[in-house]
């Protein structure tokens, strides 16, 4: 082993260290933001929190991105070099029979997000040992970031509309309004459950999405005496649920399709004709072109809801995310780290075909810059349900910040020279002027009048 190696290996021992001893804190972190949890763009006692920590660990930072979202940055004390982003998600979902879940607004952490926060401040509390962090080049940028969970549409397009954002996911907006212009590399970690005996997995892809928002308008009549009066709403859209259903056998195996959706609205009474029903919905598939030809099959079934009853319909189409593209440097170096902290037996590589059917903003950062999203063990039940639980902290919070800060001290020690390969072999498919502009050529709203 040479010398610089075995320095390498001291400092990535020191930063352990320092999360072990502060392993209670970390955990508690993530279980305060378990007991308060907020959705998307609301994240405003979470962010108090992390803003709390920041304060307490001396680092600057930046507050009220993107509404909610806080970067810290810390220079190393080795010299200049390439900006690591360690990324935690703020926000919550809703799932309001969650055991965890907020009695009023049904938010809930049933995606474990409040991990996120607590294993990136675990990573940064390792990093910034002095003996670390004197021997490291470039900058290391502690990132919580609000509204990864694309929900609520109706309230988000109401936020756009009042000019508070303009896209409706959180990394989204933040590329948009320039906050990752001055990082490099990013990464972050997801809790799972469905890993079976690994604690570590990296690798794979997810599926890209468009949102719609629909709205469906018909004429409101006395449904026991005046039905013929009035044109019903509900069943335009339950028509077009029907007709999208009827698209499953269109589709490619290999495009990974989902294609879901809630109402929103029904109507106002049980006697009433309803004449105002919404629909929130989601179209994913596995490549940006597979989300277009499904998006445009989708809007047909919902104007031929509208067509059959002779109600109205707007269709809002709202940007959602891209695949997630891991740089596969930065991959093989959290696949060595891992192996080293858990062992090879407990640590996967997924295929870079593997698509696990969701989306991430992490996606679209990652069309951009070189990134990686490993997911760590420590979750049961179902994600997105109420019983998704957080059971093995160690796995779920602890595990992922050792490895994080490994992997930023593997890239910014020796004079980050493993950061500045990996910036220099990645091919980044947008910057963040092409992106905003793809992203904004996505968003249109159609209106059909099926009267007409």
């Amino acid at each position: 082993m040479s010398k610089s190696t075995s320095t390498i290996e001291e400092i990535k021992k020191l930063a352990c260290e320092t999360i072990e001893k502060n392993k209670k804190h970390i955990i508690g972190v993530a279980q305060q933001i378990l007991a308060n949890p907020e959705a998307g763009f609301r994240e405003v006692k979470t962010a108090q929190l992390v803003a709390q920590n920041f304060e307490d660990l001396g680092i600057p930072y930046q507050g009220g991105l993107a509404l909610t979202g806080l970067k810290g940055r810390i220079p190393g004390g080795a010299g200049p070099g390439p900006a690591v982003a360690v990324i935690g998600e703020l926000d919550s979902l809703v799932v309001t029979e969650h055991p965890h879940a907020d009695p009023n607004s049904g938010a809930a952490h049933a995606c474990g997000h409040h991990c996120q926060i607590g294993m990136m401040l675990g990573a940064t509390m390792g990093l910034m040992t002095p003996d670390v962090l004197s021997q490291l080049s470039g900058q290391i940028v502690p990132f919580a970031v609000p509204a990864e969970e694309f929900i609520e549409v109706e309230q988000r397009l109401e936020m756009r509309e009042n000019g508070q954002v303009e896209f409706l996911g959180g990394k989204q907006e933040l590329i948009r309004l320039g906050e990752f212009d001055d990082v490099d590399i990013a990464m972050m970690c997801h809790t799972a459950s469905d890993m079976g005996e690994r604690k570590f997995a990296m690798g794979g892809t997810s599926n890209g999405h468009v949102v719609k928002f629909v709205r469906y308008t018909g004429i409101g009549a006395h449904a026991g005496s005046l039905p013929h009066r009035g044109v019903n709403a509900l069943n335009a859209a339950s028509f077009a649920i029907q007709a999208i259903n009827s698209l499953r056998e269109t589709h490619k195996s290999d495009d990974t399709v989902r294609i879901h959706g809630i109402m929103t609205r029904g109507g106002a009474a049980v006697s009433a004709v309803p004449s105002d029903v919404r629909l929130e919905w989601r179209v994913r598939s596995a490549t940006p072109s597979a989300v277009v030809e499904n998006s445009t099959a989708v809007d047909r079934c919902f104007r031929a809801g509208a067509l059959a009853v002779g109600a109205k319909v707007e269709i809002t189409t709202i940007p959602g995310y891209l695949p997630m593209r891991h740089d596969t440097k930065l991959q093989d170096i959290f696949r060595r780290t891992a192996i080293d902290l858990i062992g090879e037996h407990a640590t996967l590589v997924m295929p870079a075909r593997r698509n696990r059917g969701g989306s991430t903003d992490m996606g679209d950062l990652s069309h951009i810059m070189p990134s990686c999203h490993p997911y760590t063990a420590g979750a049961v039940g179902p994600g997105h349900s109420s019983e998704y639980l957080i059971t093995d902290y160690e796995s779920a919070v602890i595990n992922p910040a050792k490895i994080m800060a490994m992997v930023t001290i593997d890239l910014l020690a020796d004079g980050a020279k493993q950061a500045k390969a990996v910036k220099a072999n990645h091919r980044p498919l947008l910057n963040k002027q092409s992106y905003v502009k793809f992203q904004r050529e996505r968003a249109e709203t159609i209106v059909f009048d099926g009267a007409s």
